[in-house]
Parts: C-alpha cells; structure tokens; sequence
C-alpha cells in the first residue's frame, strides 16, 4: 500500500484551517495511518498549534515543512495565506525525519546532521533513494546546505526542495520538524523502499547573449564576466537605460554541461566596482549567458517540467505530485500565478493529489541521474509512486 492524500484550507484562523485539513486528510484516509507528512503555510499562522494539531491527530508522524510565499495543492489550486497538507500512508516504502540546526553557523555540518538522524531512524539495510529538504533561505547558503546534503548521502541520490519564504517580507522564515517550529535549519525526509520518481524542471528563460566564462567571483558577487567588469557585461547585451529599467528579470544561465543550465537571479549590482550581486553562489570559470523570459515562456515552462517528469515515470502511473515554483516566477506572473496550476492540472492524471509551495530557491537535477542543483527563478515537478 501507497496512499497519498491533501488537505488545503485558505480559513485565515489557524484552529479553523487546521481542523479543516485534517478532516479532509482523514476522510481520504479511510482508515490508514500516515507515517509521514509535508506541511506548507504561509508565515502568519500559528504554526505551533497547527503542529501540535497533527501530532495529536497522528503520533510520532514523521513530518517536516515550511512557511511560503503562496501555496499549491489539487484541493485548492494556487492560494495565499492558506495552508496544505500531504500525507503518506505506506508499508512498502520507508520515509525518516531528520533535522539540522544552527545552518548560519555551518551550513554543511547542520545538512549532515539532519541526513544522519534521518538514516539512524531506518530499521532495514535498505539505502535512501529519495531526499527532500526545505531549509531556512534567510540564514543561509542554499548551495552550501546543498553541498552538505550531497556529501551525506553521495551525488546519485536525488534532492528535490525548496527554501522556504515569508511572502517577500526577507524577515524571518519558519521550518517544521515533527511538533517543533524552527528557523536557521535544513529539515530532511528520507525515502527507501518500493518507490518510483521521476522529475522534471523547467524556468522559461532563454539566453540572449553569446556564451561568456565567469573570471572574478566571491561567492554570489560576480566582478568580472570575460575579464570586463560583470556590470559592463550586462550594459553591453542590455543598453543603460534596459539594464536599469528591469536588469534582475534578465538571470544568468549557468551552464552544467553543453546542453543545460540553472538559473541564477540578480539583485544588485555596485556601479563602482561594477560587480553584480546574485540570489546564489555562481562557480568560478562557470560559463554563463544571460537570459529575457516573457510570461508566456514562464507558464509554458511549468508545462514542460511536468511533462519531463510524466516522460520519465518508470511506473505505470504516479500516486502523487510534488509541486515548487519560485517566488520571483508569481511576482512577474502577477493575477497570472493561478494558471501555473492550471496548465499542469491538465496533463496530470484525474484526482491524483499534488501539493507544493512557491520557494526562495528551488532544489533538483537538471535531468535524471544528473547532480542536484540550487535553482532560481525555476518550476520542479516531483512524481512519486510504487513498483
């Protein structure tokens, strides 16, 4: 047995809309005890309660989350300042919590902290095919915590995630782990058994400049792009005043290999050193080109990545779908967010349950069996099911 059920509730008072949830969650139970659980809400909850509501409704249930900035699920579609919840009730597939604290301090160690409590949990040999994370983006490198992941478990084990948000205001954001409310922490879930995925990923930008190497970087501020200041690169392809006008649409497209990138975001830039800061940490001699993406390009984009996804299925059919879309993706979309849903509503199966949130950096591989990476500006679709 594999089931997965959703509850999604937009009732602003937090006793109300968990109730709501659970009750749904249950029904669609019939019965069946989840061993597992992913939680996603926006920041003005009351998480706390909302967390102990589900410990009480399921003991010892092996969850974690995060606040967001907008919601998804197949209940509700896209909403704000709502709540959603994907239960996992299985005896084929075995799914562990683990928790890192103190990410600020030592991003790697706090990534291998929660990989080593969730492994010690296991009661069989069997080793985790699946990981997925929602860490604290505020405190933080997600590249690091990446890295930290990766080292723990090795690079063939998929990570699928998303940072977690607080709706644009950059203050604080929350993670979730069994009954506690965490910030400044990577919260982990661990899969192994009888599971089939696939995943797709997908942004919508297309480059526009000719392939350039990245010369001078620290981390996320890039000073120089083929030896000229990373300022006068953008100016060059963009013109003053098109640069100044809307230069953090217009990513980077970091190159992994010859046929495929991650995308980093820009969002500041220095007109005296000419350097441009960016969401994430960009590789030294990475080979880069920038990027325009219309609306049209942003929505069709969440199409491709669930159809990458359903392509790569090795099962008949996927029990559910987990859904991350990037914050910066809903602010250019704007009243058009709703449609990200609605387009890849119709090539899902009918009735399978999805659930997913808008994140402040975005976790996947490129392609299947490829290393995971830290996204921006992305949309990852997650299948999961069993043999």
């Amino acid at each position: 047995m594999f089931r997965v059920v959703v509850g999604h509730s937009d009732d602003p008072d937090s006793q109300n809309a968990i109730a709501e949830v659970l009750q749904e969650c249950s029904r669609s139970l019939a019965g069946s005890i989840p061993q597992a659980g992913l939680l996603f809400t926006a920041i003005d909850f009351n998480h706390a309660l909302i967390l102990q509501r589900i410990q009480d409704a399921f003991p010892g249930i092996e969850l974690i989350g995060g606040t967001t900035n907008g919601e998804i699920s197949s209940i509700l579609e896209f909403q704000q300042d709502s709540l959603t919840l994907m239960l996992f009730a299985t005896d084929e597939v075995e799914i562990w919590a683990g928790i890192g604290r103190g990410a600020s301090k030592n991003p790697a160690l706090a990534a291998q902290e929660a990989i080593a409590q969730a492994k010690a949990k296991s009661k069989s040999a069997s080793l985790p095919q699946l990981c997925l994370t929602f860490p604290d983006s505020l405190t933080s490198n997600g590249v690091l915590i990446l890295e930290g992941l990766k080292q723990s478990l090795g690079g063939h084990i998929p990570i699928i995630g998303g940072m977690t948000a607080d709706d644009y205001t950059f203050d604080k954001t929350y993670q979730f782990f069994q009954g506690e409310v965490l910030s400044d922490s990577v919260p982990v879930l661990l899969f192994s058994g009888q599971l089939l995925f696939s995943h797709g990923v997908a942004s919508g930008w297309t480059p526009i400049s000719q392939r350039s190497r990245v010369t001078k970087v620290d981390g996320n501020v890039v000073y120089e792009i083929d030896g000229q200041r990373a300022l006068d690169f953008y100016q060059h392809y963009l013109g003053e005043e098109r640069f100044a006008a809307n230069y953090a649409i217009h990513a980077l497209a970091v190159f992994e290999d010859q046929d495929h990138f991650y995308m980093r975001a820009p969002n500041g830039y220095d007109p005296q050193s000419g350097s441009m800061t960016f969401f994430s940490d960009i590789p030294e001699q990475a080979v880069v080109q920038i990027t325009d993406a219309t609306r049209d390009n942003i929505l069709s984009a969440s199409e491709t990545s669930l159809k990458n996804a359903l392509a790569d299925y090795p099962g008949v059919e996927p029990t559910a779908a987990l859904l991350i879309s990037c914050a910066a993706r809903r602010r250019i979309l704007g009243t058009l967010t709703r449609l990200e849903y609605q387009l890849v509503k119709t090539h899902l199966p009918q009735a399978l349950p999805c659930c997913g949130f808008y994140a402040y950096g975005e976790i996947a591989p490129l392609v299947s069996g490829g290393q995971t990476q830290f996204h921006n500006k992305t949309f990852v679709t997650l299948l999961i099911g069993t043999k």
